[in-house]
């Protein structure tokens, strides 16, 4: 065994639902990734007594670059600290909602997913490690708590002296004594998928003419959607485009929104369109739905994926609950109480989603970001979303743009948008958010553009089940008629700030439903101007992405 004391202090950040993400370059110095390792096994894994010896890891990535580097010395880790098993896709390839299948399945004690999600990949880019526990879920606070703490006092890493293992061929080695299983990453995944769906239907609805689009963007659901959607149902090939994983996602920023689809985008606006455009990102847990001529919002996708789902096998006796995170328009509220079940609204974060599936009290969850799931596993996850919709618009007969007007005219239209400045000066964005936070109290009764706000406040929320509060989540701005404005800092990006600015209008049945989204968000967007002062205090005239 070896024994190594650390060289270099950690430089990390706090660990949260995302983990771990830094530049490629940061990762690879001297002992940085070994140091975060460590402490999560010091804190979470069978050096913390948390977990027993001989527990099983499961270990996998979005097949970024670096990834396979760390994931063989995640491997010498595991068996210096007392793991019986490491279970890793094959090619270190693992999707973030795959794995939370596996670690479910299997029995692991948790798992470590190597991703910086949809941030780019390459040599000069962004790499990320989160540790995810039992249940196959984020780790809650109280374990990311401990392992930044662990970070700022750790003083060795343990490792054993072995040569890497062979990743390409599905088998078992041994390391040190421990057993390393190489799997199929897509498998498990595939066939929980037939479980949940009507793979029939939609072979039907294919063999009939039904087209789509798949855009995997190099990353990690190029392999998955290869054996689903074309293998297993029928679609033809090429209907996958960008299926082969690479280090670096071909250059491109596998973040499936209009921006950075947009190839994608500009097929389905044309006359001869498939039926169905769909995306998924890096590490395959967010969806972009796209039908021909109509772009669905992640917000309208799940109040329309929730009013539908019995329509899916798996879905078929209804939902428990739906949960939505606080930036997530309300859309989902109004079918939630149609249905005459509970809606949730939580803290940005999928953390806070997994105690109410772990009780029963949600069935699907959703965040604005384009994040859809169910309580099939505890992560958001990309290509089950897609395949929901599949399920929908095969059983119905129906289109997407049928299927948006048809749920508009019943339940009304929320118009929204998220506006995102990118790479901010970190004191510039904390300038807005302050002068926001000092102006709430008085905001209550003022008008801007037009709009008089009723109430303003900081977003907390209390968990149902475990009672802990979560301050400062989120700044809200609520006008007469229901509109909003909502204000967060992100915490996804590897350099400076991002700001977020999400707007809301609702229109209520009978309205204009059919309207162009800028033209009914344009007084929104200058009241949170006369209320924020982005452009004033960052110097940015317009957001760098708006989804």
């Amino acid at each position: 065994m070896i024994v190594t004391t650390p060289t270099t202090p950690f430089a990390g950040q706090k660990p949260g639902t995302s983990g771990l993400r830094k530049k490629v370059r940061v990762f690879q110095q001297a002992n940085y990734a070994e140091n975060f390792i460590q402490s999560v096994f010091d804190s979470a894994g069978p050096a913390s007594g948390a977990t027993a010896t001989g527990a099983t890891l499961v270990v996998g990535g979005d097949g970024r670059y670096h990834n396979r580097a760390v994931i063989q010395q995640v491997i010498r880790m595991a068996a210096a600290n007392g793991y019986g098993r490491v279970l890793v896709g094959q090619g270190g390839i693992l999707s973030t909602p795959a794995a939370s299948q596996v670690i479910r399945k299997y029995g692991a004690s948790g798992g470590l997913i190597l991703s910086a999600s949809h941030n780019p990949g390459g040599p000069d880019e962004d790499f990320g490690i989160k540790y995810n526990t039992a249940n196959g879920g984020p780790a809650p606070e109280a374990v990311t708590e401990a392992i930044y703490a662990r970070t700022g006092t750790i003083d060795r890493w343990l490792a054993v002296d072995t040569p890497d293992i062979d990743l390409d061929t599905i088998g078992t080695a041994e390391v040190a004594g421990m057993s390393v299983e190489v799997i199929d990453p897509v498998a498990d995944y595939a066939a929980l998928m037939e479980e949940l769906f009507d793979f029939p239907a939609i072979r039907k609805a294919v063999h009939e003419g039904f087209t789509m689009a798949f855009d995997a963007m190099h990353a990690v659901t190029g392999p998955y959607a290869h054996e689903i959607l074309e293998k297993r149902l029928g679609f033809a090939a090429g209907s996958v485009h960008n299926g082969t994983p690479l280090e670096d996602f071909g250059g491109h920023h596998p973040d499936p929104n209009l921006v950075h689809a947009r190839v994608l985008y500009d097929l389905m606006m044309l006359p001869e369109a498939p039926a169905l455009g769909a995306a998924s990102d890096g590490d395959g847990d967010r969806n972009l739905i796209i039908g021909k001529g109509c772009f669905v919002t992640p917000s309208d996708s799940l109040a329309m994926l929730a009013a539908n789902a019995h329509l899916a096998p798996g879905y078929a006796r209804g939902l428990a609950g739906i949960a939505r995170s606080m930036p997530t328009s309300a859309a989902a509220d109004r079918v939630a109480e149609a249905l005459g079940i509970p809606l949730f609204e939580t803290p940005t974060g999928w953390k806070f989603f997994g105690s109410l599936l772990d009780v029963g009290r949600a069935t699907i969850c959703g965040e604005e970001s384009a994040g859809t799931g169910s309580d099939h596993v505890r992560e958001k996850d990309g290509l089950w979303a897609v395949l929901l919709w599949l399920n929908i618009l095969a059983v119905r007969r129906i289109s997407v743009s049928e299927l948006a007007r048809e749920h508009w005219a019943r339940f009304g239209r929320n118009y929204y948008a998220r506006h995102d400045y990118e790479a901010l000066d970190t004191a510039s964005a904390e300038a807005v958010i302050a002068g926001v936070t000092a102006a709430l109290p008085g905001l209550p009764g003022q008008s801007f553009a037009g709009l008089t706000i009723a109430t303003a406040d900081s977003f907390s929320y209390t968990d149902p089940v475990d009672g802990s509060t979560s301050a400062n989540q989120g700044l809200r701005v609520l006008f007469v008629g229901g509109s909003r404005i909502v204000l967060r800092l992100s915490g996804t990006g590897t350099e400076g700030a991002t700001l977020r600015l999400y707007l809301e209008r609702y229109e209520a049945v009978g309205g204009r439903l059919d309207a162009q989204t800028p033209d009914m968000l344009a007084e929104l967007i200058a009241a949170a101007e006369a209320i924020a002062g982005i452009a004033r205090l960052t110097g940015r005239a317009a957001p760098d992405v708006v989804t």
